[in-house]
C-alpha cells in the first residue's frame, strides 16, 4: 500500500532539509490496541501510550479517543508519516479489542467499528507463549487479500505479518505489566483486535492494492514500523509483491512501466488489465534482479524516451538524480548504427534534454523517417539488451516499448 512518489531523495526539491520520518500504519494500530486494552483492563483511557518498534525503539503516540464497546474497549491514532508523502499520512487508524470471552457470552460488535466483515481464520501469538492469541478482523477501510501471491493467505485481512506480531508483543507486554498481572487471565487469553481506518476505501484507491488483489481499503503495513521519507525500499519491496502475485496467478503476460503514461499506453497496446502492470517507476535493475529467481513468463518494459535511453545505455536506475543521457554516445550511435547525417549528430551531442533529441528526430528537416526509425529500434534493442544482463542467467521473453510524452507510441520491440 504505497502511494506512488513523484519525487525521492535525490530529486526531493528540499533535498538539503532533513526529512523527518515517521509510524507505519502497523505501528499506529499497534499503539491504538494497546490503548484500547489499557482502558479496558482499568477503565481509563490514556491522552498517550508508549510501544517498542520491532528494532527496540520506544516511541509514544498521541491518542485521538477512546471508549468501551459493549464488549471492549477501541481508541484512535492519527497517522503521521513524517515527511514522506505517504497516502495515509493523517488518517485517523481505530482498533477494537474484545476480549473473546465476552463475545462468546452473547454480545454483538459494536457499530462504531462497523466492523464484523472479515476474520482471520489463524490465531497469531508470540513463539513459546500461550498467555495470549489474537484473531484479528479488516474493519472498514481496511481491505481483504483475494489473490494468492502475498504473505497472507487468500481471504485473509489485510493486516501483514509483521504488524500483527508488533501488535501481539505490545498486548503481551502490557498484560504482564499491568498491575503486576492481577486481572483475570483467562478472560484475557483469547482477544479480537478489529483495525479500522476512517475513509480507507476511498484512500485504497490511490494505493497498488486493487492491482496485488487487496479489496476492500487498505493494508496494515510495516516491518519496523518506521516510514523513511521518499524510500526507495518501500517502493521496490511493492514491485516485489506484484511479480509475487502475478506468479501465484498464473498471469501469462507481464507489462512494466516507468508511469502513467507508459502504463497506459502498455494496457492498451498489450490488451493488459491493469492487474498485470508492474509500476516499477525507476527502479527497473530493483525488478529485474528480483525476476532472477522470480521470473515470469513474458514481460514488457514500457518507458518515455529518454528513460528507455538510459536503460539502452545500461543504467538500472533510471531516476534523473541518478543516471543521466550520454548524448555523445548517443549521436555516436546514431552514426555508426543508422548512418545520421552529420549535421544531426553533431546536434545530438550537444543536446540539453533526451527530448529535444526527439523533437531532432521527429522533424523531417533534420531527421528522415528511415534514420528515426532505425534509431528508436536500436536504441529498443540495446534496451532490451540491458533488461537481459540484468536477467542473466535467467532467460524468459521480454519486450520494450518506447512511448513519448503525449502518449504516442515511437517503437515496440515485441517480446521474445
Amino acid at each position: 500500500m504505497y502511494e506512488r512518489k513523484e519525487k525521492d531523495k535525490a530529486g526531493n526539491a528540499d533535498a538539503g532539509k532533513k526529512l523527518r520520518s515517521g509510524f507505519s500504519t502497523g505501528a499506529c494500530a499497534a499503539a491504538a490496541g494497546t490503548a484500547a486494552l489499557g482502558g479496558l483492563l482499568t477503565g481509563e483511557f490514556a491522552k498517550d501510550v508508549a510501544i517498542t518498534l520491532p528494532r527496540g525503539e520506544r516511541v509514544k503516540f498521541a491518542i485521538e479517543r477512546g471508549g468501551s464497546l459493549r464488549n471492549g474497549a477501541y481508541a484512535v491514532v492519527r497517522k503521521d508519516a513524517g515527511d514522506d508523502p505517504d497516502v495515509t499520512h493523517g488518517a485517523l487508524i481505530l482498533v477494537a479489542i474484545e476480549p473473546l470471552k465476552a463475545l462468546e457470552e452473547g454480545a454483538k460488535v459494536n457499530a462504531k467499528v462497523n466492523a464484523k466483515v472479515n476474520y482471520s481464520a489463524d490465531w497469531t501469538s508470540i513463539d513459546g507463549e500461550d498467555e495470549l492469541a489474537l484473531q484479528f478482523c479488516a474493519g472498514a477501510g481496511v481491505g481483504v487479500v483475494t489473490l494468492a501471491g502475498l504473505p497472507l493467505a487468500v481471504g485473509e485481512p489485510a493486516i501483514n505479518p509483521a504488524p500483527r506480531k508488533l501488535m501481539a508483543t505490545s498486548l503481551l507486554a502490557l498484560l504482564r505489566a499491568t498491575r503486576e498481572g492481577n486481572y483475570d487471565k483467562d478472560s484475557y487469553r483469547r482477544l479480537r483486535v478489529t483495525i479500522a481506518v476512517a475513509n480507507g476505501v476511498r484512500l485504497a484507491e490511490r494505493t497498488w492494492n486493487g492491482r496485488l488483489g487487496i479489496v476492500g481499503g487498505l493494508s496494515i503495513l510495516g516491518t519496523t514500523g518506521i516510514v523513511v521519507p521518499y524510500s526507495c525500499s518501500a517502493w521496490i519491496h511493492s514491485i516485489h509483491r506484484g511479480v509475487d502475485v502475478a506468479r501465484a496467478n498464473a498471469t501469462s503476460s507481464l507489462g512494466a512501466a516507468t508511469g502513467r503514461t507508459s502504463e497506459a499506453t502498455l494496457m492498451r497496446l498489450l490488451d493488459l488489465p491493469a492487474s498485470s502492470i508492474i509500476d516499477m517507476g525507476d527502479f527497473v535493475g530493483g525488478m529485474l534482479k528480483y525476476m532472477r529467481k522470480h521470473p515470469v513468463a513474458c514481460l514488457t518494459i514500457g518507458g518515455g524516451f529518454a528513460k528507455m535511453v538510459k536503460l539502452a545505455q545500461g543504467n538500472s536506475d533510471l531516476h534523473s538524480g541518478r543516471s543521466q543521457v550520454d548524448f555523445a554516445s548517443l549521436a555516436s550511435l546514431a552514426r555508426t548504427e543508422c548512418t545520421a547525417a552529420s549535421v544531426l549528430c553533431a546536434a545530438i551531442a550537444e543536446a540539453r534534454s533526451a527530448n529535444e533529441v526527439l523533437s531532432m528526430l521527429e522533424d523531417s528537416a533534420t531527421a528522415t523517417i528511415s534514420v528515426r526509425e532505425k534509431l528508436l529500434r536500436t536504441l529498443a534493442s540495446k534496451a532490451r539488451d540491458t533488461a537481459c544482463s540484468l536477467l542473466a542467467p535467467t532467460v524468459f521473453p521480454v519486450g520494450i516499448v518506447l512511448v513519448a510524452r503525449d502518449g504516442r507510441l515511437l517503437t515496440h520491440l515485441k517480446a521474445h
